[in-house]
């Protein structure tokens, strides 16, 4: 039986026209060599139906606790040598994304599990946004690359899965978790690697006020209180909240992002 290089995971509940396009995206690319796994939930909108007929496309349908347990579920069925995760309306840059991965994964001649990065475009600014190139503990305290721009070795998650606990920020905890406590390697790759939609609970006011809660409660985890206080306080120096502001804002994120990304290339915090 064939081992495709990438397991494409896709989770959905009644996601419409968007499973389409996301699908599409991934049939598009000129690397082949892929399994494209939807994780639905018990769609009642027909999506299911309407998903081409590729021998590549694997479906399963059943319940789930929400998204980080479909992606779970969907983990634990996948073949392939690398898993990804993209959500239902969410894009692959171009048809050279898939390509240009395994290129730099084959050419990963280092030993042990990984995670290969790259950058985002975010449909809501139309901006880039650029990875720091070295996830240093002060990068991670900030954040992590969206998983949307992450593509994880398998046997990451034979052991290691989403902590269902935490509804917002389970794929920071996980990141933060293989990264610092199982020494995986984190790998720049330096390309946009998708078209990011944005919005969704994460980004509504509730969404925000958990996603804090959980920041704190994981960091908590994995950072000392001495990185933790010198990290918060070189943010707060160095006006985070206003800058957040400006990176999200309409008319000021196109400048921000280029302030911000020429001195993430120069290899500056930003």
């Amino acid at each position: 039986m064939h081992t495709p290089f990438f397991s494409v995971i896709v989770v959905c509940r009644n996601a419409g026209e968007k499973l389409h396009q996301t699908v599409s995206s991934v049939l598009s690319q000129t690397e082949g060599d892929f399994e494209i796994l939807v994780k639905d939930a018990g769609s009642t909108d027909k999506s299911l139906e309407k998903l081409p007929e590729d021998p590549r496309i694997r479906v399963t349908v059943s319940k789930d606790q929400g998204i980080y347990d479909g992606m779970n579920i969907a983990a634990g069925i996948a073949t392939g040598r690398i898993l990804y995760f993209l959500n239902c309306g969410d894009l692959l840059h171009d048809e050279t994304v898939l390509s240009k991965v395994r290129a730099a994964v084959e050419a990963d001649s280092l030993p042990g599990s990984a995670i290969y990065y790259g950058d985002i475009i975010e449909e809501t600014t139309g901006q880039r946004v650029v990875a720091n190139p070295v996830m240093s503990h002060f990068a991670m305290y900030r954040n992590i690359p969206n998983h949307q721009a992450c593509f994880y070795t398998a046997e990451i998650f034979r052991d290691e899965h989403f902590d269902l606990s935490y509804k917002v920020r389970a794929d920071y905890e996980h990141f933060l978790r293989v990264v610092i406590t199982k020494n995986v390697r984190t790998v720049p790759m330096g390309f946009v690697v998708a078209d990011y939609e944005g919005g969704g609970y994460s980004e509504s006011e509730e969404g925000r006020r958990r996603s804090a809660e959980e920041h704190k409660e994981i960091t908590g985890k994995y950072f000392t209180l001495r990185e933790r206080f010198c990290f918060k306080a070189y943010l707060i120096l160095t006006l985070q909240p206003l800058r957040e502001k400006l990176a999200h804002g309409k008319h000021t994120a196109a400048l921000y992002d280029r302030v911000r990304n020429g001195l993430l290339q120069r290899g500056g915090r930003a």
